[in-house]
């Protein structure tokens, strides 16, 4: 039998291995990955709606349909785009460019550490109340040093204030939900600030009978928000109108957490608290000669 060598530049033989490179996927269909920018239009595959892009949080896009119908959908698969399938994705975060603003509206402060925490402090009336304070103003009070608490009602706003004795230097705010005129938070206001520490205490307060009414319910996909009958809880109220789950206070947290997670910066509040938050602050930041 004749020698044969093998020459390792001339033609291959025997055909390339089979099973080199990813074999799997030979054949197989790549679906394109698509951001769900806001006001792209895709249809669903399995029912044919076609809605545009209004919404998203980590998990879901809300699409609009021309009749201005919303509906809610994972990402993923499952979309077209002119007839061909995508991959719905959440779009890329993009690097801020100039100087970023907090959610607040202010310059965010760049290589600066928050402040030890000022003598001073706000007052606010309940834990919603101060986790709102906290997702809009919270970076801006880290800065100034300010500490913001909750009283778990204004009844007990006397107490707090003899307890905490504001004084030069240690001046106190206080946010108000519903101070309106004739009502029973107006006369605790007015006595905390003609009492021993009005000098150094300014107690100001929103219209709305509780602070979820201060996010606009444009952010909820409402019109207004409801009008609850006297003898009703507020809040129940409010989930049953909107269809919520209301039957445990573990349902009121979630429908709490729900608005919250609407809102994305100050021009989702109403004007009516945001001036009152910022007055707050300017008055507790004053120089301590007061």
């Amino acid at each position: 039998m004749p020698t044969t060598t093998h020459d390792p530049t001339g033609p291959d033989r025997y055909g390339a291995d089979v099973l080199a490179g990813d074999w799997r996927a030979r054949g197989r269909r790549t679906i394109p990955k698509v951001e769900a920018a806001r006001d792209l239009v895709v249809e669903l595959a399995a029912d044919g709606y076609v809605g545009a892009v209004v919404g998203l949080d980590k998990q879901h896009v809300v699409l609009e349909d021309r009749f201005g119908r919303k509906r809610l959908f994972p990402l993923g698969h499952g979309f077209l785009i002119d007839g061909g399938a995508v991959e719905l994705v959440r779009p890329a975060p993009t690097a801020p460019t100039g100087r970023v603003r907090t959610a607040s509206g202010s310059f965010a402060v760049e290589s600066r550490q928050a402040r030890v925490a000022l003598p001073s402090r706000i007052f606010v009336e309940g834990r919603h109340d101060a986790e709102l304070v906290e997702k809009i103003w919270g970076a801006d009070l880290r800065v100034e040093g300010v500490v913001v608490e909750y009283l778990e009602g204004v009844d007990v706003l006397g107490g707090v204030l003899d307890e905490f004795r504001p004084g030069p230097g240690r001046l106190v705010g206080v946010l108000v939900d519903h101070l309106v005129a004739g009502s029973k938070e107006q006369r605790i206001a007015d006595a905390a600030m003609r009492g021993p520490h009005g000098a150094h205490v300014l107690v100001v307060g929103h219209p709305f009978i509780d602070i979820w009414q201060a996010v606009k319910p444009a952010r909820l996909g409402r019109d207004a928000w409801p009008v609850i009958p006297r003898g009703t809880s507020w809040k129940h109220g409010v989930c049953a109108a909107f269809g919520w789950p209301h039957a445990e206070q573990a349902d009121i947290a979630r429908a709490w957490q729900r608005i919250l997670g609407q809102v994305r910066g100050y021009g989702d509040l109403e004007p009516a608290l945001l001036g009152r938050v910022e007055e707050l602050i300017d008055f507790v930041t004053a120089p301590a000669s007061r």
